[in-house]
């Protein structure tokens, strides 16, 4: 087999497939004891920019459930830390921000990013491209909506208030932050595109705050540039909450629409309409029951999926700190047996 024949691969662009692909948001990392050991005294930023533990960390899932696709090992602010931006990733709280984005002034912050900003990686990649073989490695970013998010509320928010009040209230202001940032995910997608990412996932965690109508003028622009820089590998597109989002979230460009739980496959299908792959959408939470319970609800899942043109199982969110990683095997391992 080759990479080009994956099962990830050929559903994320439509094509039969052996068996439904399986890969979990967040399986490189908190929920595994060999990534707790790996990490301790290790800050997060700092082992994101190391290339022998992001290869190891993102390898540790592939290993232990065999999915059918990795997922480089970083995080979403990493090409703002990487540009200078002030920000830390605080334990149990999230990226913060020490000077948020609030008038003209701040966009200084927000240089180009170049390659040279980043070597770590493109060395990490071209490491893990050679130790997966013919397991795909996705690539990622977070979207401009989300990232802006962090950096005009200056960490994580509930209701995005600051957000909201510069989309509407100084729509010259948030247009010229979403250029920005625009560019700047685009090229650190690139990047990882030229040094072997054979898909990438732009997750837009936090755009569900946004009605329809707002995200068609405020994000679908910028959404949609992004995915037409990077036609050459399968594109997916995620975010959390974003049930009535989901078919103009297909317009966005994106091979594969990811669907959090709150919406079942076969009427997310309906709802982002054709052409397009489907990518979930299990309710993390669910893990944390008895396999008596996970069983049904996954055989359900993929039932569901089936009516969808393509389907790459995943959960509708990534998984959760305390999830036993043997039921992720086994869950794995059901998907496969179809």
């Amino acid at each position: 087999m080759t990479l080009a024949d994956s099962a990830f691969l050929r559903a994320c662009r439509r094509q039969p497939v052996p068996h439904t692909p399986v890969w979990f948001m967040r399986q490189a990392g908190r929920s595994l004891p060999e990534y707790l050991k790996l990490r301790e005294g290790v800050p997060m930023l700092q082992a994101c920019a190391t290339p022998d533990l992001i290869v190891e960390i993102t390898l540790q899932p592939v290993r232990r459930y065999g999915i059918d696709a990795a997922i480089f090992f970083s995080d979403i602010v990493t090409p703002l830390k990487a540009i200078g931006v002030d920000l830390d990733i605080h334990p149990g709280i999230g990226p913060v921000v020490a000077d948020p984005i609030r008038d003209l002034k701040g966009l200084d912050a927000l240089r180009p990013l170049e390659p040279d900003d980043e070597p770590y990686v493109t060395e990490s990649i071209q490491s893990l491209v050679k130790e997966l073989g013919d397991t795909p490695l996705i690539g990622f970013a977070g979207a401009p909506f989300t990232l802006g998010s962090y950096l005009i509320e200056g960490g994580p928010s509930r209701n995005h208030d600051r957000t909201k009040a510069m989309m509407y209230g100084e729509p010259r202001l948030w247009h010229a932050l979403m250029e920005r940032l625009t560019e700047i995910v685009l090229e650190h997608l690139l990047i990882q595109i030229r040094a072997g990412a054979s898909a990438i996932q732009l997750f837009d965690s936090w755009v569900g705050a946004v009605a329809p109508d707002d995200y068609r003028e405020f994000v679908l622009p910028y959404t949609r540039r992004i995915f037409e820089g990077v036609r050459s590998v399968p594109r997916i597109h995620f975010g959390v909450g974003t049930g009535e989002l989901l078919g103009v979230l297909g317009e966005a460009g994106a091979d594969v629409v990811g669907v959090d739980w709150r919406v079942p496959l076969d009427e997310a299908a309906r709802r982002v309409g054709p052409g397009k792959a489907l990518q979930g959408n299990l309710d993390p939470a669910i893990l944390l029951a008895p396999w008596e319970v996970v069983e049904p609800r996954a055989r359900d899942i993929l039932r569901r999926g089936r009516q969808a043109e393509g389907h790459v199982f995943n959960l509708g969110h990534g998984v959760l700190p305390n999830t036993d990683p043997d039921q992720l095997k086994r869950l794995t391992d059901l998907v496969h047996e179809g």
